[in-house]
């Protein structure tokens, strides 16, 4: 997380617009200070984590879907994308065992149910590259 609002900050700052990022840095630290607080009800802590799986489902199946078009992962790593897969089934376990809240374990779930249908890609068109397929279609 603050990685990701470093480099949003940075990216205003170089593109000449630090006020810009400094005011996202403002109501960014703000709201996520109300956020983490006791006065926000618990039910939009549930609804916002339930809202993320869509992004996780669309994102992916994005992906895969531009993979299966090109017919190759392209620059896709593929450490990071078993890393990935590896990493959420380990969350589902620890989300079990640590909290026993059954929506992050869905959304685990789901987000491993993705990652390995991006990993399969990976297996399946490991030979694959663009140029590869740039020659098949020549001859």
């Amino acid at each position: 997380m603050l990685q990701t609002v470093t480099i949003g900050f940075l990216i205003q700052h170089y593109g000449r617009r630090t006020s810009i990022g400094l005011s996202f840095l403002v109501i960014y630290f703000s709201l996520l200070g109300v956020l983490l607080s006791p006065v926000t009800p618990m039910s939009v802590v549930t609804t916002m984590q339930a809202s993320n799986m869509p992004a996780i489902i669309i994102g992916r199946l994005i992906q895969a879907a531009t993979n299966f078009r090109n017919g190759h992962t392209g620059q896709l790593s593929a450490i990071s994308v078993f890393l990935l897969f590896a990493g959420s089934l380990a969350r589902i376990f620890t989300s079990l065992q640590e909290t026993g809240d059954s929506l992050m374990a869905l959304t685990y779930v789901i987000s491993s149910m993705c990652n390995s249908i991006i990993a399969l890609q990976v297996l399946y068109y490991w030979n694959s590259s663009p140029e590869h397929k740039k020659k098949k279609k020549s001859e």
